[in-house]
C-alpha cells in the first residue's frame, strides 16, 4: 500500500508547486497572448544579484504593457517583429537577430507588430530580493 502513496504524493506536490508559481506571478506576466518561459536563474559573483533568462512569446497583435525591472534587461529577438517603446527614446521595431539593452528601472513596453508569433530571449541582471517585473500605470 505504501508504494501507492508515494506517486500520489509526488503528483500532489507537483500540483502545489505549480499553483504557487501561478499565483505568485505578477498580473502583467499573465497577459493573454503572452507566454513567459523561465529558462534559467543563477546567482552572480556580485552580492544580492542574479541572472535570469526568460523566453517571451507574443501572439500577433499582442502588447506587453509598461513595466520595469530591478536591473538591466538584455533582449535578443528570436522571431517575428516586436515594437519596443522605451521611455525617453522613440519606438523601435526589431526582428530576428536584433538586440536591445534596457537600463535598470527604465519604463518600457513591447508589442508584436507582425502576423506571426514573435519571440525574444530576455536576460535580466537583477537584484535577488525584488520582483522581476513591476507593472507601471
Amino acid at each position: 500500500m505504501g508504494h501507492r502513496i508515494l506517486p500520489a504524493a509526488r503528483v500532489f506536490a507537483s500540483a502545489a508547486v505549480l499553483a504557487v508559481n501561478l499565483l505568485t506571478l505578477p498580473a502583467a506576466a499573465q497577459t493573454a497572448g503572452v507566454t513567459r518561459t523561465d529558462l534559467q536563474r543563477h546567482d552572480l559573483g556580485a552580492p544580492s544579484r542574479e541572472a535570469v533568462q526568460v523566453r517571451v512569446d507574443l501572439a500577433p497583435g499582442v502588447a506587453f504593457g509598461r513595466h520595469t525591472h530591478p536591473g538591466e534587461e538584455i533582449i535578443y529577438v528570436l522571431a517575428g517583429a516586436i515594437e519596443y517603446d522605451v521611455e525617453g527614446k522613440p519606438p523601435v521595431t526589431l526582428g530576428a537577430g536584433d538586440v536591445l539593452f534596457i537600463p535598470a528601472g527604465t519604463v518600457h513596453a513591447a508589442k508584436n507588430v507582425g502576423r506571426e508569433t514573435a519571440s525574444e530571449l530576455a536576460t535580466y541582471i537583477v537584484a535577488k530580493d525584488k520582483p522581476l517585473l513591476t507593472p507601471v500605470k
